[in-house]
């Protein structure tokens, strides 16, 4: 066996494999770094399991395969995954946010797999200017803390 054969993966690549790991990171981390659930691990797993589904998915084609429907699959799971960061407290529906960024993580997978690695990264900077920018700029201003937010901070001063 060569060197070669050895460091094989086909049919999934080196470079997409980093480029799942590095999106998952650089998500992750802002995730981890605010104590929000879905850090760097869960978030790399999520991008890397996404991707090696959407790349077998390609890999297997006969006439019974279509590999548009393990995406849906993945969709429809991922969406399992994030219903669990969800909970409410008195009223209140929390971890809608990492819900939907772990949605986002998974489209990230998909892009690594059917589009390009350097898309997805910039994609992943891109999911953090919203979570990192859009929580700056609520807290310069007192009219995007209205309603949901406001109760949400009531509860966490109560807690």
């Amino acid at each position: 066996m060569t060197l070669t054969e050895l460091l094989s993966i086909h049919p999934f690549s080196w470079q997409s494999i980093g480029a799942a790991l590095l999106c998952g990171s650089i998500i992750g981390l802002e995730r981890q770094l605010r104590g929000k659930p879905v850090g760097i691990r869960t978030s790399s797993l999520i991008v890397l399991g996404t991707y090696m589904f959407v790349a077998i998915s390609a890999f297997v084609i006969n006439d019974a395969s279509d590999p548009s429907r393990i995406i849906g699959q993945v969709v429809t799971g991922v969406g399992f995954l994030g219903a669990g960061v969800m909970m409410t407290r008195e009223g209140v529906v929390t971890g809608v946010t990492s819900a939907a960024t772990i949605w986002a993580l998974a489209a990230l997978g998909v892009c690594i797999a059917v589009v390009d690695s350097i898309v997805a990264i910039k994609l992943s900077v891109l999911v953090v200017a919203i979570l990192y920018g859009i929580d700056a700029v609520e807290g310069y201003s007192a009219n995007l803390s209205r309603g949901v937010h406001a109760k949400y901070s009531k509860w966490r001063r109560h807690k």
